[in-house]
This record gives structure tokens, sequence and C-alpha cells, in this order.
């Protein structure tokens, strides 16, 4: 069986993608077990930081890498918060990094004043395949899932701005769908598919 790192520190977001590759033949390990710290996130796009984390994980453990890098972006808002989206409310003075409830509050007083037909977003998912520490073509995927931005959250499942994500196509929030069918229609899963597609045909 094939091992994998997986570099993320986001617990929530570590078992979204143990999930998403639980039915094929590899052994997913966080990076956590290699004590690989965190990378430093200094790209301007989802793409530079998942090749960021990717190619830091890979190089520290010696294994191949998965690394993701994903967030929300607000139409109204120029795409914002776009890669920062962990850590939209800190950037802005307001809670701490990773603080979910702090973002989504910001989130909501930000659009306070933006109409419904106005508050379309996409939630987008940058995954990254890195071989080794030097590999010149890593694979990249980028899922994207469009919809639009409550004004009140919605729903218990889920993490970040689930919440807030209405999905036109189910007439629920992100965080209130199943896992099952989150991982098959969400901008990760999306992304997930479509690596594991390109693995199967590499294997």
């Amino acid at each position: 069986m094939k091992k994998i790192v997986l570099a993320s520190g986001n617990k929530k977001k570590l078992l979204e993608l143990q999930s998403l590759l639980s039915g094929f033949a590899l052994e997913v390990i966080p990076q956590s077990q290699f004590a690989i710290p965190d990378a430093v996130e200094d790209g301007l796009t989802f793409v530079e930081n998942a090749i960021i984390k990717a190619r830091h994980a890979t190089k520290l453990s010696g294994l191949p890498a998965i690394a993701d890098d994903s967030g929300i972006a607000v139409n109204a808002l120029a795409g914002a918060p776009g890669i920062y989206s962990a850590r939209y409310a800190c950037k802005n003075g307001v809670g701490e990094q990773g603080d979910d409830a702090a973002n989504n509050r910001f989130l909501l007083e930000t659009l306070c004043d933006v109409p419904e037909e106005k508050r379309g977003a996409q939630f987008h998912c940058v995954l990254v395949f890195m071989r080794h520490a030097e590999d010149p073509v890593p694979l990249v995927f980028h899922g994207v899932w469009s919809g639009n931005i409550l004004f009140s959250p919605r729903g218990k499942n889920g993490f970040g701005y689930d919440p807030l994500f209405w999905v036109p196509t189910h007439q629920c929030s992100s965080a209130e769908l199943d896992k099952e069918e989150k991982n098959r229609i969400s901008h990760r899963g999306q992304a997930m598919q479509a690596l594991l597609e390109q693995l199967r045909s590499d294997a």
C-alpha cells in the first residue's frame, strides 16, 4: 500500500480529506506524525500555497505529499477573503487565526448592506500531489463550488464558512448537507475525484 503524507494542520480538513481518500489503496499519514510544522503560506494564490505546503511536507517526510489550499471568494468583495479565508477576521483585527465563528461573524458584518441577489460566492479548492520535493510537474487540480452567502448561519455540519454557504442545487446550506453528499459535490470533493482518477491512471 502506497504511503502519502497529507500536508495539513487543520484537523477538520484532515478528516474530510481522509474520508475522501478512504476508498483508495493508500496509507494516508498526516504530517503531524512526522512532527512537520505548518509551512509558511506566503503565496498569493491557492495554487502557490498548495504547492508550498506539498513541497514542504514531502521534503521533510521523504514521501509523496498531497496538499490542499482552499477558501471562499465572495463576488461583492472582489474575491475576498480568498486565500485569507482561515484568517479573515484575525487579519482584520478580530479573533484568532482559524476561528470559524469569528470569520463567519466578520463576513456577515462586511456584507450587511449587500442584497441577496449580489451575495454570490464560490468555494475554491486546489489540490496538489507532489511525488518528491524536486518534482518539476506536480499534479494540480482545482474544484469550484458556486452558491450564495446567507444572512445568518444554518446547519451544524461541516466547518469554516459552511453554515453561511447556500447551495442552490440542494436548497440548503453546506452545513445542512450530510458528509457523503458534501464530499460528492463540494469544491474539495471535485478536486479530490480528479486527483484520484489521475492516480488510478498512473497506477
